[in-house]
């Protein structure tokens, strides 16, 4: 016996999803084992660490007492607040909220445990945020903020105008780096103190520089904002000596600018072409009022190209409805030679079906030409 084809591609769709379903299951654990194992530079590993402690700390407090703030915690817990009991609670479930590198978290757990609770015991009143105790002081993963390299070398501009404030410390808060400055877009220099090329300094104190982009007619150095500060001008604009720089409207050099039916809009520093009306044979912008040739199977009427076979159409349509209308009449007269009562309330339901598809026809027309004349104003 024949199976048919719609049962064959029936069961094999339903095959091909069990199957995609299920690579996309072992490709979704892959994934998820490919994220817990990802491994993080020590003092990035060990801020993942702290943090995790940290949200020990406030999951303890929040969910013993439902508190608030650390002065709340130290007035409420009581004996609680730095107990073993809590800090069991913590370490118990360190790690777990971790997404990114989970496996590094609970390999570092186990290696910082007697750390962890030393700083418990012994050390939170002097350093309250353990990751200064964990990562700074014990390891030695990381280094306090704005400081960087083995020795912990503060950046440069330490402590109040790092790299200038534009700009970062390379290996900041790590044993890494060597304190060069990164700076941020628009500066250069070995601090960051110099406006790079194509910016201009907007303000400038003992401390501070500000530096902001030329305007885009500049090309290179400028004195101030605006194009009329320029030294030089950029490509799609031309200096007037004493004035500065103009924007050039290439939709003026040539009529070959665009490609063929299509038209030219100038902008600042450079043009764009666009496409013509579908109507068009050429054109000098947007609509079939803009055309300067009508394409095959278009008209010019009132300035404007129009579809002409859209007045074959109305012809068509005007034709069937009136032929739908004789035929109603002549189904009433039909029926009006058998049933008398019937064929009034038909003929009365096809009068009034005529009335108002006349009326809606009509004020479509009506609306039509209120539309093409707001359109011809407008041009």
């Amino acid at each position: 016996m024949r199976v048919p084809t719609s049962i064959v591609i029936f069961t094999f769709s339903i095959i091909l999803s069990i199957c995609m379903n299920s690579i996309q299951c072992k490709k979704g654990k892959e994934d998820k084992e490919e994220v817990k194992s990802q491994t993080f530079p020590p003092c990035a590993a060990c801020r993942v660490l702290t943090n995790s402690f940290k949200k020990g700390l406030e999951k303890t407090s929040r969910g013993k007492f439902e508190g608030g703030d650390s002065a709340w915690e130290e007035d409420k817990l009581g004996s609680y607040s730095k107990s073993e009991i809590r800090l069991i609670e913590i370490q118990e479930n360190l790690c777990k909220e971790v997404e990114h590198g989970e496996t590094q978290c609970h390999s570092l757990a186990e290696e910082l445990e007697a750390p962890i609770e030393e700083w418990w015991f012994k050390y939170q009143d002097i350093y309250p945020d353990i990751y200064d105790y964990i990562c700074i002081e014990r390891t030695k993963h990381c280094c306090p903020k704005e400081h960087y390299g083995s020795d912990c070398m503060p950046c440069p501009g330490y402590p109040d105008n790092v790299c200038s404030n534009n700009g970062k410390c390379k290996g900041a808060g790590t044993r890494k780096g060597n304190g060069s400055c990164l700076c941020d877009k628009g500066y250069v220099g070995d601090i960051c103190s110099q406006c790079a090329p194509g910016y201009y300094e907007s303000y400038k104190n003992e401390n501070t520089l500000l530096c902001s982009a030329c305007h885009m007619a500049c090309e290179g150095p400028c004195k101030d904002a605006g194009p009329s500060n320029c030294e030089k001008c950029a490509t799609g604009w031309y200096m007037v000596e004493g004035q500065g720089c103009f924007d050039i409207d290439e939709c003026l050099k040539s009529d070959n600018v665009c490609a063929s039916n299509q038209f030219c809009v100038n902008k600042e520093g450079s043009y764009t072409c666009l496409a013509c009306d579908k109507a068009c044979d050429g054109c000098n912008g947007d609509g079939p009022d803009m055309c300067t040739k009508c394409i095959e199977g278009y008209t010019e009427k009132d300035n404007l190209c129009i579809n002409t076979d859209l007045f074959g159409r109305k012809k068509q349509e005007n034709l069937a409805r009136y032929m739908t209308y004789v035929g109603l009449c002549v189904a009433t007269c039909i029926i009006l030679q058998r049933n008398i009562y019937a064929a009034s309330v038909i003929g009365l339901l096809v009068a009034l079906y005529i009335s108002i598809s006349e009326y809606m026809i009509a004020n479509s027309n009506v609306q039509d030409t209120t539309a093409n004349m707001d359109i011809l104003k407008a041009v």
